[in-house]
């Protein structure tokens, strides 16, 4: 069965750029719907005749047939000593935070939608973490504890 990776891949074989390619959302065996400009749309109705060796129809619909798996949310707490992006997004994420500032180096981690510059930076409430490929995390509630360390809701959507 074709995944994520093998629709991005025949359409790039097309020579469409990674930017001109909105989300893709595989639906398993019935193939998977791609968001894209009108324009594109008709170009890729047109071009795209297979995914990895199985041949495929493409057909504009409208955003109303999408199907989009409901998001699913867990709420994470946690105490951190300091607010460092690194330690705090790793909890929310529950991944490790030498991973995490991994990530964080890649250009993989967005605070409001831009790449975070620093493990070292500091969160505030209302700030929303995005690891690609993992999900987001919203900062909750931030409260501190008797011993002055910091006390952090969070809401992580996958």
């Amino acid at each position: 069965m074709a995944d994520h990776r093998d629709f991005l891949g025949a359409i790039v074989n097309l020579g469409v750029t990674r930017d001109g390619i909105g989300d893709i959302l595989v639906q398993g065996e019935r193939g998977a719907q791609v968001l894209v400009d009108p324009v594109m749309a008709e170009f890729l109705a047109g071009s795209l005749t297979s995914v990895r060796s199985v041949k495929v129809k493409v057909r504009p619909i409208p955003l109303e047939e999408l199907a989009v798996r409901p998001a699913k949310t867990k709420d994470v707490s946690t105490v951190e000593a300091s607010l460092r992006l690194d330690s705090v997004a790793s909890a929310g994420m529950g991944m490790s935070r030498s991973k995490m500032s991994a990530a964080i180096k890649s250009g993989l981690v967005l605070v409001n939608w831009k790449a975070a510059s620093s493990g070292t930076t500091n969160v505030r409430e209302g700030d929303i973490v995005t690891v690609r490929g993992k999900g987001r995390v919203e900062i909750g509630d931030i409260t501190v504890t008797k011993k002055g360390r910091y006390k952090i809701n969070m809401c992580r959507t996958t």
